[in-house]
């Protein structure tokens, strides 16, 4: 499932139909495709995980789930996308994802302060959200998208071997400088995974995520299905503490 940050630099390469009239639109999702026809995109947002087409009185909402994919002035061969847009200034393709029309404006529907790439973030309502949360595991706490919109499977390992926060800890039982971190790297490493996804060098970074061994214990990791949300983690059973 692509992260936020994957979903923003998605945002960057869509530019050219900003603005611009949608000429032909087709595919199999299930809405009124005949809508957009001749409507023009006035904006192209993210929130989280979540691409935003943008009309005068309506938006088209597209997440990619688990494996939706997307091409930019091509098809993928023997597959019937779900949504294709044309404008004057190149095409889109989406396949395997979810698509929904929503007749508001994104502003009545999405909380911004929640988003973390977003100049709207709000890391103190982010605390206080958390705190109400205080018997959530910390790796579910940070796939919580009320909280930490954005935030994918990658970001929380990477996020919480930083802090040295083992991913069953409760958050009540975590000490206010330890939420306090979690918060802050959660921004902190979103923008990072974005700056290193367009370098293409994410990989290159990763310091738990599906490693075998912990860089700084030199012992091996343990990776398993982990938290109510059930997402492969890995982590040190020596570095990361334990808060319950």
């Amino acid at each position: 499932m692509p992260e936020g940050p994957s979903i923003l630099i998605l945002k960057e390469q869509l530019g050219f139909a900003r603005g611009k009239k949608i000429l032909e639109v087709s595919g199999n999702a299930k809405i009124d495709l005949q809508k957009l026809k001749g409507k023009k995109i006035f904006e192209i947002k993210t929130w989280g995980k979540q691409l935003l087409f943008c009309f005068n009185s309506f938006f088209i909402r597209i997440h990619l789930l688990m494996f939706g994919s997307f091409r930019i002035n091509e098809a993928r061969e023997g597959m019937k996308p779900r949504l294709s847009i044309k404008v004057k200034t190149g095409a889109i393709n989406f396949y395997n994802c979810s698509v929904r029309l929503i007749e508001q404006n994104p502003d009545n529907v999405y909380d911004w302060d929640a988003d973390v790439l977003s100049e709207s973030w709000n890391a103190k309502a982010a605390l206080k959200k958390i705190k109400n949360r205080k018997d959530t595991f910390a790796c579910d706490v940070l796939l919580d998208q009320e909280v930490f919109s954005g935030v994918g499977n990658i970001i929380k390992n990477e996020v919480l071997f930083r802090i040295k926060v083992h991913p069953l800890s409760l958050i009540g039982a975590m000490p206010l400088k330890k939420q306090k971190e979690l918060v802050k790297e959660a921004k902190k490493y979103s923008w990072e995974f974005y700056n290193w996804k367009k370098q293409v060098v994410l990989k290159k970074h990763w310091l738990i995520y599906k490693k075998i061994e912990c860089p700084r214990c030199k012992i091996r990791t343990t990776s398993t299905y982990l938290g109510k949300t059930n997402r492969l983690t890995s982590f040190c059973v020596n570095c990361q503490v334990v808060y319950k």
